[in-house]
């Protein structure tokens, strides 16, 4: 560890794939740093004392409304933002809406301005590390 900067530690996030019916995802387009501008899966930071699953369902719900429950652990991306001095780790968990009429809405407009189902054949660029890992893992999964 390098005494000098204690503060350049691994931070812990997570994110959710949520699929409709008709095989479309749900991404949502980051209004703030890291990775402003680019089209990022639902999730977030991993609170204090909270387990990775519950940050999951927390977070869909706060950015979108969606209420979820999580099915399966899908990956786990390491991104690195040196020019942000971030590291962070970020558990992607496959998530299943628990009520299919639920429709998702913007909740964080100043973090996430924008939210759309996009297919496999039709996602929308840039994407951020995470939605590109965890959709590649996806794929290979189908």
């Amino acid at each position: 560890m390098n005494p000098q900067n204690d503060l350049q530690r691994p931070r812990l996030g997570c994110g959710a794939v949520i699929q409709r019916a008709d095989g479309a995802i749900l991404l949502l387009l980051r209004g703030r740093q890291p990775e402003q501008g680019h089209w990022s899966l639902p999730g977030g930071k991993v609170d204090w004392m909270e387990t990775v699953e519950h940050a999951v369902v927390r977070e869909v719900e706060e950015e979108t409304g969606l209420r979820v429950a999580v099915e399966r652990l899908l990956c786990v991306v390491d991104h690195f933002e040196p020019a942000l001095a971030q590291h962070w780790v970020a558990p992607v968990y496959v998530v299943r809406m628990l009520d299919a009429a639920q429709v998702a809405q913007v909740r964080e407009p100043e973090a996430l301005p924008e939210l759309g189902w996009f297919t496999a054949d039709a996602l929308p660029a840039p994407l951020t590390t995470s939605a590109r890992r965890a959709l590649a893992e996806l794929s290979m999964a189908h």
